[in-house]
């Protein structure tokens, strides 16, 4: 246990990092981070309660079961020119050598060597394993370590494959310790410089730090340790590194590593996450734009479809001055003392009137409107449409954005829900029936008309509505059928009678076009309203994901920015204990 040799400071130390710790756990699993990794920073935690770790790496045949049998001093592990190492072993203290199998792909083998009471030492599969499984659980092993101790050959230094796994290593910000073995192959002392240099200079550009490096030859340290023979030993050149193990790595460096590789895993899996979700943030930017674009484009099809309306309700009122204008008209010529007899005619009067003033306008307006539905209509299918291509052309080009490999739910829902979008527009498109539609928005009009002028139509067409208005509204409040009137008084009543059926005309007219524009209106208004509500209800659950996403997003790429400067400045305290 770590938390007995503690000194108050670094007690202090080890609560805030576990609180900080157990913080990014929490919001790790929230974000749908990989149970693999999860489950690394998980094992970190537990390894600050477990002994020191070193950790053995490096490719097959490159000599790690020898070196920790010459920091042992006993042959306790198989060596090879094969892979003999297809499982972890991990090594520690015990009264007594045995083995046992406590996990997947581990070997727990104990024995009574004094370095063990200190340290617990894991040798791993090598990096270049012909069974790829051997470096998935090398890898997986890593995360676990306090320090590792990174051996390469001498005849082969610094392959392709020790590179990588190198980097893996310096990711998860592990302390490394090179050990260049099987120096013994080299003929002369000059060779042995050239090597080191070349993996000390490899080692400054891979990883941006110069780690300790040591020369050595594994199989005659232990020779020597076995035979006493000190001269062997020291031609072995492994004493610097067993005084390092000893001297270097004492209590106080253990603890600071101890403490500060869990922050290592940390920050790399905050870095990882971090570039996730900003990822991520990136790609619903995108979308906000779209669902921006798709905002202001019903609001310029609303701008749009409301100043044609207009044009088109000009239209209809040109009709009805028109037929204003024929009516004065009318009057002027018909309530003359000249035709004072002819105004006794009631029926040729009404006839006259029906002829030369209201004549074909109910079938203009109705021509006019019946283009204006028509238009509403196809403008209405038309937005739909815009909208679909839209949504489609933005699912088209983002098919293949990777938005960070964390999980899959994130882009399944985005991806669902625009296809979703899509396919509903594609459905209002192919079930649009214009034909019918017209006919619904017709009568819609036609009852509003009738309703707003208190007329009880029945079934019959707009037409044949306005003309029943027009006669009834204009004709029976003129006074013009009043002919007898007109006789009796002559002179002295038709002038004024002439005034008062014009002016009740135009009032007249006033009345039904305001009774027709505010039914116009209130349907357009209406079949706008249905149209532009059904989009948005289309597009509400992609809205609604993306506002809701980002906002998430946004709170994580907070919170791991506060525990990425908590750890940083815990890591940054640990090397001063």
């Amino acid at each position: 246990m770590l938390q007995p040799i503690l000194n108050e400071a670094q007690a202090q130390l080890l609560s805030e990092e576990r609180q900080a710790l157990g913080a990014l756990q929490v919001l790790l699993a929230q974000f749908g981070v990989s149970p693999e990794n999860r489950a690394a920073l998980e094992r970190s935690i537990r390894q600050l309660d477990d002994l020191f770790l070193l950790v053995v790496a490096g490719e097959f045949n490159a000599g790690k079961s020898a070196v920790i049998n010459a920091l042992l001093g006993q042959p306790l592990l198989e060596e090879g020119v094969t892979p003999t190492t297809v499982r972890i072993q991990r090594l520690t203290y015990g009264p007594e050598i045995a083995r046992t199998t406590r996990e997947a792909a581990i070997d727990d083998l104990t024995a009574p060597m004094e370095l063990l009471r200190q340290i617990s030492i894991v040798d791993t599969p090598g990096t270049n394993a012909i069974k790829r499984e051997h470096e998935a659980i090398t890898s997986e092993f890593v995360p676990r370590s306090d320090v590792v101790l990174f051996i390469t050959s001498a005849d082969r230094p610094f392959t392709e494959s020790e590179r990588r796994f190198l980097e893996q290593i310096r990711s998860w910000g592990k302390k490394i310790v090179l050990v260049i073995n099987k120096i013994d192959i080299l003929e002369t002392p000059e060779e042995v410089a050239r090597v080191e240099a070349f993996v000390i200079e490899s080692a400054q550009q891979l990883l941006d730090l110069r780690p300790p490096v040591f020369s050595v030859s594994a199989r005659r340290a232990l020779r020597a340790k076995q035979n006493g023979d000190a001269a062997l030993l020291a031609a072995s050149r492994f004493e610097a590194l067993e005084r390092y193990i000893r001297e270097t790595l004492d209590q106080t460096e253990r603890i600071r590593l101890k403490l500060h590789n869990p922050i290592g895993v940390g920050l790399r899996l905050i870095a990882e996450t971090r570039n996730a979700v900003e990822a991520r943030l990136a790609l619903l930017a995108d979308d906000v734009a779209t669902l921006n674009n798709l905002d202001r484009q019903m609001a310029l099809y609303r701008e749009d479809m409301r100043r044609d309306f207009h044009y088109r309700l000009a239209e209809v009122d040109n009709v009805l001055q028109a037929f204003e204008n024929r009516g004065v008209a009318f009057f002027d010529e018909t309530l003359r003392l000249a035709r004072v007899f002819d105004l006794l005619n009631r029926e040729k009067i009404e006839a006259d009137f029906a002829h030369n003033v209201i004549g074909n306008v109910p079938r203009l307006i109705t021509q006019q409107v019946t283009e204006m539905i028509d238009w509403l209509v196809a403008s209405n299918l038309r937005q739909w449409q815009a909208v679909m291509e839209h949504l489609s052309a933005r699912r088209a080009v983002h098919a293949e954005r990777l938005v960070g490999q964390i999980n899959s739910t994130f882009e399944y829902d985005r991806d669902h829900l625009l296809e979703t979008v899509g396919q509903a527009a594609r459905r209002a498109i192919e079930t649009y029936d214009r034909t019918a539609e017209a006919e619904q928005l017709s009568g819609a009009l036609q009852l509003a008309v009738a309703e707003t002028a208190l007329v009880e139509v029945g079934a019959i067409g707009l037409g044949a509505l306005l003309t029943a208005l027009f006669t009834t509204s204009i004709l029976d409040f003129t006074g013009v059928v009043a002919a007898g009137t007109v006789a009796a008084l002559g002179l002295f009543v038709i002038p004024a009678h002439r005034r008062k059926a014009k002016e009740e005309l135009r009032q007249k007219i006033a009345q039904l076009r305001a009774q027709l524009v505010k039914a116009l209106t209130e349907q357009f208004e209406n079949e706008l309203g249905r149209s532009l509500s059904n989009v948005e209800t289309a597009i509400a659950p992609y809205t609604r994901f993306v506002r809701a996403e980002t906002g998430h997003l946004e709170e994580t790429h907070a919170a791991l920015e506060e525990l990425h400067n908590t750890l940083a400045r815990l890591d940054a305290e640990i090397e001063h204990i």
